[in-house]
């Protein structure tokens, strides 16, 4: 039996191929990135890793909760907070409570690559997925399965031969955001993190020292969507403003020691999507926060449950 190829190594791609591997099914899984996480993604910056994508996760389905409560067990994520401020210009700063939200205190791409841990994982770039004669292949390796865990544009430019007609179901547009770290020589604010309300540069603030439970004097700014379609080509020179609408909008009394942009071009997908995964009649598949709830737990869940169909139909 040919493997199943799974491409991208976020977590719900790491989710699929951990189902398949659970059942003895051959899998080998794919990614470009010099480490996995896809946007679960950290950067060491001081001998310290920042969280520079997701901001956290939720928990409300009991197969994903019962991997939070491993991780929790093996000290790899803990409670973070339900409450977060929200800041409107004119308008006294308020809260806002919801589910309890987890972090980890080796940021989000450890928990990725703890999943990983037992996989096959190469890294390299899939060129072209093409369909023939003799079934499925990646870059001519065939393939039982292929599974595509990534969003819907990336998925479309790896569509080769005899798959064309797939494209029409790929087609959820995603929002870009800019991440910006902002380090500060101490602390002089009080919060988690911040919902940012019709700010043009800003939507969201977290806490990375709280989030990451160090107290580290750590800000993570997640722009706009327009702010970051506009400095898709060169983030860095976003910086400024971005930086000088943190400042302003916490009121900061002082300016960053250092600052990183980090761009991400398909942050945040578009619009609605029920199906929790895609998978046709010649096993290709594509799954992700693109399928089902655009969250962590969605994206887990989309790779678990794909690749549980997957190992039904393959046995």
């Amino acid at each position: 039996m040919h493997p199943v190829i799974v491409v991208g190594a976020g977590i719900s791609g790491v989710a699929c191929a951990r189902a398949l591997a659970a059942a003895d099914m051959p899998v080998v899984l794919l990614d470009r990135g010099h480490r996995i996480g896809g946007r679960m993604a950290s950067k060491l910056l001081d001998e310290r890793a920042v969280d520079l994508g997701a901001s956290y996760f939720t928990v409300s389905d009991d197969r994903f909760r019962a991997e939070v409560e491993r991780w929790e067990a093996a000290g790899l994520a803990r409670p973070w907070t339900d409450t977060f401020q929200v800041l409107e210009a004119g308008a006294e700063p308020s809260s806002k409570q919801g589910p309890v939200r987890y972090a980890a205190p080796g940021a989000l791409r450890s928990l990725v690559e703890e999943l990983a841990r037992p996989l096959d994982v190469r890294r390299t770039a899939a060129e072209q997925v093409t369909h023939g004669d003799d079934g499925l292949a990646v870059d001519a390796q065939p393939a039982s399965a292929v599974v595509l865990a990534m969003p819907d544009p990336q998925a479309v430019t790896l569509l080769g031969a005899g798959l064309q007609d797939v494209a029409g179901e790929l087609t959820r547009t995603w929002d870009p955001v800019l991440a910006l770290v902002a380090r500060f020589a101490e602390r002089t604010w009080d919060l988690n993190g911040a919902f940012v309300n019709g700010d043009d540069d800003l939507e969201w603030i977290a806490d990375d020292g709280r989030r990451r439970g160090d107290d580290a004097p750590v800000l993570v700014a997640h722009s706009t969507s327009a702010r970051a379609a506009r400095h898709l080509d060169d983030p860095d020179a976003a910086e400024p403003a971005l930086r000088e609408a943190l400042v302003r909008v916490l009121g900061l009394d002082a300016d960053p020691v250092g600052t990183l942009v980090k761009r991400w071009s398909h942050a945040k997908p578009a619009g609605e999507r029920d199906a929790a995964y895609l998978l046709d009649d010649r096993l290709l598949g594509a799954c992700g926060d693109g399928w089902g709830s655009p969250k962590v737990e969605g994206a887990y869940l989309s790779g678990h449950h794909l690749g549980e169909e997957l190992v039904r139909r393959l046995s």
